[in-house]
């Protein structure tokens, strides 16, 4: 049971080290960390961890007596901070690569350039804005908490899904070297996701967002096998990009 105990916690250090840039230090030990692949059951965990975040700093910032649209805007902001804008940053890779290229070729190198494009902006404009936007029709503190756990738990409940599903695109790179979840990898951070959507906003809510993060998830893992013909880190952190905003529309469609 220790043993079990132990990789469980290991493996959740490992998600929240890769997809946060939260100080985790590992002072007990210098084994590495489990691979991204075997931890990829414990995304939704810190998906909770960075929508809950967020929340706070919504909840703050209305506090203070600021409109619900830029407290909206800072809670955004919050969780982009927290996650380095790691997501941020795959969306408008993905959004030059698949917007400027015309060949297959030509897409990935342009996701690769670190220089940023007019689609790559749009795309975070819109991103944003959705986000935001979404965020401040919910309105009510508790509501966007709720809202901010469910769209970040399914955003990231989803990638494991398609780590299984895609190839890597790529010889090298994160998509690469992330690994392959097992199938009851992928089936079990979706179960965690879907459980915690649902206990946060409602029965109706949460699957509610859960269906829309999962209609957008795939259709944008359809569009890169399409372009590129499989996934890599940027179309990864598009896809969460994806689903969080999905989520998040869907949960203030209820509101």
């Amino acid at each position: 049971m220790s043993a079990f105990r132990d990789a469980w916690r290991d493996e959740i250090e490992a998600a929240l080290t890769f997809l946060t840039r939260l100080p985790f230090g590992r002072a007990e030990t210098d084994a590495p960390l489990p691979s991204l692949a075997d931890s990829s059951w414990a995304f939704p965990i810190v998906g909770l961890a960075i929508g809950a975040l967020g929340g706070i700093a919504y909840a703050i910032a209305r506090g203070l007596a600021l409109p619900a649209l830029a407290a909206a805007l800072i809670a955004v902001a919050t969780t982009a901070l927290v996650t380095g804008a790691l997501h941020e940053d795959g969306l408008a890779d993905t959004a030059d690569g698949f917007g400027g290229g015309t060949t297959r070729e030509t897409k990935l190198e342009i996701m690769r350039d670190s220089r940023i494009g007019t689609f790559a902006v749009l795309a975070l404009i819109f991103s944003i804005g959705l986000r935001s936007v979404a965020i401040a029709e919910i309105g009510l503190r508790w509501h966007v908490f709720a809202a901010l756990i469910a769209a970040h738990a399914l955003a990231r409940g989803v990638l494991p899904a398609a780590l299984r599903r895609l190839d890597p695109a790529r010889e090298d790179g994160l998509g690469l070297g992330a690994g392959r979840p097992e199938q009851n990898q992928v089936l079990i951070a979706l179960a965690i996701a879907l459980a915690i959507a649902v206990i946060a906003t409602g029965l109706r809510t949460g699957l509610s967002a859960a269906i829309a993060a999962a209609i957008v998830a795939i259709a944008i893992g359809w569009l890169a096998l399409r372009q590129i013909g499989g996934q890599t880190g940027d179309v990864l952190g598009a896809i969460e990009q994806g689903a969080e905003t999905a989520a998040l529309l869907a949960a203030a469609a209820w509101a």
